[in-house]
């Protein structure tokens, strides 16, 4: 009775390593702090331009990964099409939100709003995924938002003060309505990841993600200096490289397990806007910045510890 469902499952989904999935997520997350870096300095390129850009030029270094894999010559079959089309709606959606905040509000700000996809994306896994959430893990995402929150506020004017311009407001809630269909995306890899190879995930939201893009070329695309063209080339190069890590990090762990590690990102942020946006660091980015690590820290302990003794059911839902 077992064999017929034995096509379903990808042959490389193992979830007895979740350490190695923590891993793959914390690079993602860099490759793609210096992939927005990189699209926010671009400066005055229009949303849909900047899509096509990380996505068409992404192509280039995810082909290369499945060549030297020696996976190039499946990745285009799949038994999923209506899956692959859905998810790539929703994750081109998420992409064209979070592009847009990121031309209206500075970098820390747009991370911070963002940090609702990781909350989301737990709840969502616990809801339709079924997987165990326990008390621990969901104390360390509630730990880490708090932080974030302590990081942001002060800086935060499109919400403590009534005096916003209409940009950042709209740039507000695109930042918002990106975290939840990011979060949305999410929940769709977890179940293709399930049933097809990563290869095949990557290069179908690629190519979607190229030809939505594509689209808004009669909407006012400008011709970039060559300074430009340089960035938005190295942007899409590294977004390839960040959703090959960050898919690969959901075959090795469960969503709610890694989600928590997207916080991350806020302590690079800091780091990338004293470095070169000039921001200097506020005692409260530090204060909140230092609980957000420890929260991922007090998760990665918490894996370790749960994987020493052997576990009696290979599900991993069950990991609390």
């Amino acid at each position: 009775m077992s064999a017929p469902s034995q096509p379903s499952v990808s042959p490389d989904l193992d979830y007895s390593r979740p350490m190695l999935g923590i891993g793959f997520k914390i690079a993602s997350v860099s490759v793609f702090v210096a992939m927005s870096t990189l699209l926010k300095a671009t400066d005055d390129i229009p949303v849909g331009q900047l899509v096509f850009f990380r996505s068409f030029f992404a192509i280039f270094s995810i082909l290369f990964y499945l060549w030297w894999r020696g996976q190039l010559q499946g990745a285009f079959r799949t038994k999923e099409p209506a899956s692959h089309v859905w998810r790539g709606l929703v994750g081109v959606s998420a992409m064209f939100c979070s592009f847009f905040a990121l031309t209206k509000l500075p970098l820390p700000e747009s991370v911070a709003i963002n940090y609702a996809s990781p909350l989301i994306a737990v709840m969502l896994s616990a809801v339709v995924l079924k997987e165990f959430v326990g008390v621990y893990r969901w104390s360390a995402v509630f730990v880490g938002l708090i932080g974030v929150l302590i990081i942001i506020w002060p800086r935060m004017s499109i919400f403590t003060t009534g005096q916003i311009g209409q940009e950042e407001a709209f740039g507000a809630l695109a930042a918002l309505a990106g975290a939840a269909l990011a979060a949305v995306a999410m929940v769709l890899v977890r179940r293709l990841v399930k049933k097809e190879r990563t290869s095949t995930i990557v290069i179908y939201f690629t190519l979607t993600s190229t030809v939505a893009g594509l689209l808004t070329l009669p909407f006012g695309w400008v011709m970039p200096n060559l300074h430009q063209l340089i960035m938005l080339i190295c942007a899409g190069l590294a977004g390839g490289i960040a959703q090959i890590l960050l898919t690969e990090s959901y075959r090795h762990a469960p969503m709610s397990t890694i989600a928590p590690f997207e916080y991350t990102s806020m302590v690079l942020s800091l780091i990338i806007g004293f470095l070169i946006f000039g921001d200097i660091p506020t005692v409260t980015m530090l204060i909140g910045s230092a609980i957000v690590m420890m929260a991922g820290i007090f998760v990665i302990l918490r894996e370790r510890k749960l994987a020493l003794p052997p576990q009696k059911s290979n599900s991993p839902q069950t990991i609390p």
